[in-house]
């Protein structure tokens, strides 16, 4: 298994492709469902990333200090924002698909369609991105660097 990019790469990466799934959430056009199922892999694929962050930073350290729980409590809302988002992507797929298949199965006049549009999910998953970024950016970067044991002072 390859090396975990440095804890702050990681966070510069989620932030950059944080803003390139939120851009594109709010351009439209996300309503057909292959373009859906793509973004929901992207939103659950920013939270797999914030989640392998949390278990690097996690591996063999006791986070005791409120400083250290704090950057863990940032990371694990990195993750549940994705995981958010990805839920709320899914849900429009379903919406659309359901959409179609109701219009498709009628043969005369319009279909009555009752709930949220797929673009409500949409917006709603794209305003779940927003908070990705400011969390990225309010993790300094030496809370990432593990501290360097002290050197023995001779007696």
């Amino acid at each position: 298994m390859p090396d975990s990019p440095a804890p702050a790469e990681t966070l510069s990466r989620l932030t950059l492709d944080t803003l390139a799934l939120h851009r594109v959430l709010r351009t439209g056009g996300n309503d057909h469902a292959h373009t859906l199922a793509a973004r929901i892999a992207d939103a659950q694929a920013l939270a797999r990333t914030a989640l392998r962050l949390f278990l690097d930073l996690t591996q063999g350290r006791s986070h005791t200090t409120a400083g250290d729980l704090l950057l863990l409590e940032r990371v694990a809302q990195i993750a549940k924002a994705g995981q958010d988002a990805g839920a709320e992507l899914t849900a429009a797929l379903a919406r659309a698909v359901e959409n179609q298949r109701r219009c498709a199965g009628t043969a005369s006049g319009p279909v009555v369609l009752i709930g949220p549009s797929p673009q409500q999910f949409i917006e709603s998953a794209a305003d779940l991105l927003d908070r990705i970024p400011a969390l990225c950016h309010a993790i300094h970067p030496n809370q990432l660097v593990p501290p360097n044991p002290r050197p023995s002072q001779p007696s």
